[in-house]
């Protein structure tokens, strides 16, 4: 289970300027949750690979960091009623619609193009006031004021494949998936792949700082190989007969284009296979 973080429910340091040094080096991942977390009885959950922030069991915000390869750092938010369009069309350059809320009046904000940590702070607490019961309201006090962030993310943070041993891995899978007959790269969801014709054969994506290799395999291997602790039976993928290789500390180049050629040759058409074996 996750582990959640929680605010006293007090409000004694509500409303006062926060006591980090102006000189002390703040990322803005740092000011999001110095923000939310000052609320009470906040609570931060990881869900999509994303921080999520509760009050009382109801979500209120969202942390994106380059969701999808988006390229936004940002906060989404439920906003209160008309203002998402107030704030889209208003301040475009700031604000947008984001993908799957966005439909239900959800705000995207971006915390990189200008706007102040207080009108920040006042739109999160907003959207909290939204979902927090009224005796928690009635507690919480003046919204936070910070010191803005002196740094913006690290770039293995904001896009974890931008690693060099990852680029290393990334380089030699594609340097062997390419070479075979009518393969193209491709990007789903931020994360690079490879097609056989327009058929996915092979996927790479990094999460908490774990490379992971997705590859079709079938049922009879997903049984043997996942006795194995570096495989596992990747979410969504796994029922079709899909399988993870953690290749992060070691990847054994002799096991895995073997497995790769295999998930190639499942989705290959004919003439491709053609192409394969007279070459």
């Amino acid at each position: 289970m996750a582990a959640r973080r929680k605010t006293a429910t007090g409000s004694k340091n509500r409303g006062r300027e926060s006591k980090n040094k102006k000189n002390q080096a703040k990322d803005i991942s740092t000011a999001v949750r110095e923000v939310l977390l000052s609320f009470p009885e906040v609570e931060e959950y990881r869900s999509h690979g994303s921080p999520n922030f509760r009050v009382r069991g109801k979500t209120f915000a969202i942390y994106s960091v380059n969701h999808h390869g988006d390229g936004r750092i940002a906060l989404l938010l439920d906003a209160p009623p008309g203002a998402q369009r107030l704030y889209t069309e208003g301040e475009p350059d700031a604000f947008f619609v984001p993908p799957y809320v966005g439909p239900k009046g959800w705000l995207g904000v971006e915390l990189d193009k200008g706007l102040t940590w207080a009108r920040i702070a006042d739109l999160a607490r907003e959207a909290y006031d939204k979902h927090a019961p009224r005796e928690l309201r009635d507690t919480a006090g003046p919204t936070i004021r910070i010191d803005a962030p002196t740094m913006t993310l690290d770039p293995e943070d904001f896009d974890p494949m931008n690693h060099p041993g990852t680029q290393k891995k990334l380089a030699r899978v594609r340097e062997f998936c390419l070479a075979l007959p009518e393969v193209s790269e491709d990007t789903t969801f931020g994360n690079p792949g490879f097609r056989a014709g327009k058929k996915s054969f092979c996927q790479l994506h990094r999460r908490e700082r774990r490379l992971r290799l997705l590859f079709w395999a079938g049922g009879d291997a997903q049984v043997a190989l996942t006795a194995d602790e570096r495989y596992t039976i990747p979410p969504y993928m796994g029922h079709n007969g899909w399988l993870s290789l953690d290749i992060e500390k070691r990847a054994n180049w002799q096991e895995i284009e073997p497995l790769l050629l295999d998930s190639y040759r499942h989705f290959a058409l004919k003439r491709m296979l053609k192409a394969l074996d007279e070459g």
